[in-house]
């Protein structure tokens, strides 16, 4: 009870930060939005859609996507820039959408916050039959050493690639997924990192002094590491996770 307490409490305060959400998270790579959605996909729903970051990605001629996030700040600022898609409220764990009506459903940084069992059912539930379900991370990659360094900095778990990914908990009717990887770099301004921890769920919970100490951290290291000191752009390297899978 204790651990759904949290993940409500987290998922909560993206409300209160989604502008800064919106301007600082990294895009996506063409080339993993690819290979986890079907060419074919006429009807995708982005459950978790956030500000749309991934529904952008979706967009294409022909092809009709629905965001469905529990945000309504989210959901305001996805209307604002993203007018012809289909905004919806709703959950993974109650996707208000009809049976069999979907031809993939995507989840992008969303699924380590719902309930496994639920959503695995609900996300079944929607999609037609050879239909598909896209998990996707975008992970720091901490293989590199101010990359690693930042993360113990802006007091991050969970979002960062070390040696590998471990699969995502999904349960049945789905089977065993299909993997992909993609390495790429965003780049970032000093302030926009500081931005990109602003943006965190875990800061937006923080106490207020407890906020302050973790941006001082993370503008020293920036101000003191070789790889970041005294430049006016920093590339940030991540690693794309990619995660596809149907009803067995």
């Amino acid at each position: 009870m204790k651990e759904r307490l949290d993940k409500a409490a987290h998922a909560a305060s993206f409300d209160g930060v989604a502008a800064v959400y919106d301007a600082s998270r990294p895009g996506y790579p063409a080339d993993a939005v690819e290979w986890l959605v079907p060419p074919d996909a006429a009807r995708i729903a982005d459950i978790g859609a956030g500000t749309g970051k991934f529904t952008r990605a979706l967009q294409r001629d022909g092809r009709t996507v629905v965001a469905i996030d529990p945000s309504p700040n989210m959901l305001e600022m996805l209307a604002r820039t993203l007018p012809h898609v289909e905004a919806q409220r709703g959950s993974a764990e109650q996707i208000p959408l009809p049976d069999a009506s979907m031809d993939a459903v995507t989840f992008a940084q969303a699924w380590h916050w719902v309930d496994k069992e639920r959503a695995s059912i609900e996300a079944a539930r929607v999609l037609r039959p050879g239909g598909t379900m896209g998990l996707v991370w975008n992970l720091r990659d901490e293989r590199v050493d101010w990359v690693r360094r930042l993360g113990i900095a802006m007091h991050a778990d969970g979002d960062q690639f070390t040696d590998g990914a471990n699969d995502p908990d999904v349960r049945r009717p789905f089977g065993e997924p299909d993997r992909a990887q993609f390495e790429w770099a965003a780049e970032y301004t000093p302030d926009g990192l500081l931005d990109l921890v602003c943006s965190r769920s875990y800061y937006a919970l923080m106490p207020a002094g407890d906020q302050r100490d973790t941006l001082a951290a993370v503008r020293e290291l920036i101000r003191s590491h070789p790889q970041t000191a005294g430049r006016e752009t920093v590339s940030l390297p991540y690693v794309t996770v990619c995660y596809r899978y149907r009803v067995r």
